[in-house]
């Protein structure tokens, strides 16, 4: 049982947002509740949502917008998800796939999807070399990783990196 389900804050878009996730992830939408704020076409959306991505089980709650029409909440940086990847075509195809639609590619390997939340997108090998018995090789491996910029985070360059290899 997953004791602890992250609870994601959305104007009106729970509903889209665990479709979204679930297709990049192959997941699936669990369960929606209850009326809650209307969306820009004045219809009602349910107050959450609930999906399960990679195992995991995630609420979206759709907490409307403050009287002005602004967000009620805007997510940032503090809030990350990370997911770490063997498979670095695996990495890249979720990578793009949450930029798309308005999502925002950052620096580190970081991103923002369309609906604001941060991802890190993380290959194994990065920890490998950065808690490598080399450390000069770890530094240069964090190098890598901090020098990447606005694309995915690269495991055969950041390994290249670790060895001191171009």
């Amino acid at each position: 049982m997953q004791r602890i389900i992250p609870n994601l804050w959305f104007d009106h878009e729970a509903v889209q947002a665990a479709e979204f996730y679930a297709g990049i992830f192959g997941g699936k939408v669990l369960s929606t509740y209850g009326e809650g704020p209307t969306n820009p076409d004045g219809e009602k959306q349910p107050v959450t949502a609930e999906w399960e991505i990679l195992g995991m089980r995630f609420v979206g709650i759709n907490g409307g917008l403050n009287a002005d029409g602004s967000s009620v909440f805007v997510p940032n940086e503090s809030f990350s998800l990370e997911i770490d990847f063997d498979d670095q075509a695996e990495l890249e195809r979720v990578w793009h796939a949450l930029i798309a639609d308005k999502g925002e590619p950052s620096e580190c390997g970081w991103l923002k999807d369309r609906f604001g939340y941060s991802w890190q997108l993380v290959p194994t090998v990065l920890m490998e070399c950065l808690q490598g018995p080399d450390p000069a090789g770890a530094a240069r491996a964090m190098q890598a990783m901090l020098s990447t910029s606005k694309v995915p985070l690269d495991g055969a360059k950041i390994r290249a990196a670790y060895a001191g290899t171009p």
